[in-house]
């Protein structure tokens, strides 16, 4: 007989730059209901992505509290940038000043509690997913590599100040998201990919030090780690999952710093 899911359920929800997607956790972690999935559209203004997502999330069980990961900088559920989404056409193409003005300080938690007519908390998706994955020694660093390029930084597994790393010069008067983002990849192809990944990871260790690297979103799998030279025995590849598994983190992140 099936194990009677542990209450209180948490709709967690992962916001991409290529793709929205949930599922819902019992207290556990474990998932009561097959993920769903639905490509990312633009242009999206901050009403027809709360729009979009409780259109992805109506097959799913009625959850307790909401989750949800989101590609910028988040504080108190306020986002204070959006960078694949103030564009016209995804990342790449050209910004829209009215797409800036709508998501500046958007509330997307308040939004999306209205919405959804539960609880809900907001972060930085980086943040989200190492939230599910580090082991809480030491200084653990994540980057995700997605659409974009994103990471979270953890000290004794609690969640240090979110930067915007990626959106830093990096090589060649690009930020790390133009050089390492998922329209880089497909551009100059995995090899190259992996060469400049290994020259980020090198240059950010020797920046923050961390003593362990975990390496996550929709193209980790592409990473080889015999390419990342002496760090490759400090990093592990975690699953795609994580940045929905991470979602029930933020409901019990007070010993985190979520």
């Amino acid at each position: 007989m099936p194990r009677e899911p542990r209450r209180p359920l948490t709709l967690a929800i992962d916001i991409g730059g290529t793709g929205l997607k949930a599922s819902v956790l019992d207290a556990t972690g474990a998932m009561v209901a097959d993920r769903v999935r639905e490509a990312t559209r633009y242009p999206l203004p901050p009403d027809v992505l709360v729009r979009a997502l409780v259109e992805l999330v109506r097959p799913l069980p009625a959850a307790d509290r909401v989750s949800a990961g989101f590609p910028g900088m988040v504080r108190g559920g306020l986002v204070l940038s959006a960078p694949h989404f103030v564009t016209k056409s995804g990342p790449g193409s050209a910004v829209e000043p009215d797409l800036v003005a709508a998501w500046d300080r958007f509330d997307l938690a308040a939004a999306l509690a209205e919405a959804l007519g539960r609880p809900t908390k907001v972060a930085n998706d980086a943040d989200v997913q190492g939230a599910a994955v580090v082991a809480g020694k030491g200084l653990e660093f994540v980057i995700t590599l997605g659409t974009g390029f994103g990471t979270a930084a953890f000290l004794d597994g609690r969640l240090l100040p979110h930067l915007e790393i990626a959106h830093q010069p990096f090589r060649k008067g690009e930020t790390y998201n133009e050089q390492l983002g998922d329209r880089a990849r497909k551009s100059i192809g995995d090899h190259r990919w992996n060469t400049r990944l290994r020259k980020a990871v090198v240059q950010l260790d020797a920046m923050v030090f961390f003593d362990h690297l975990y390496l996550g979103g929709g193209n980790a799998r592409r990473v080889k780690l015999d390419e990342l030279g002496d760090v490759a025995a400090k990093t592990t590849i975690v699953d795609n999952n994580a940045g929905i598994l991470g979602g029930i983190r933020l409901w019990e992140g007070e010993h985190l710093g979520l």
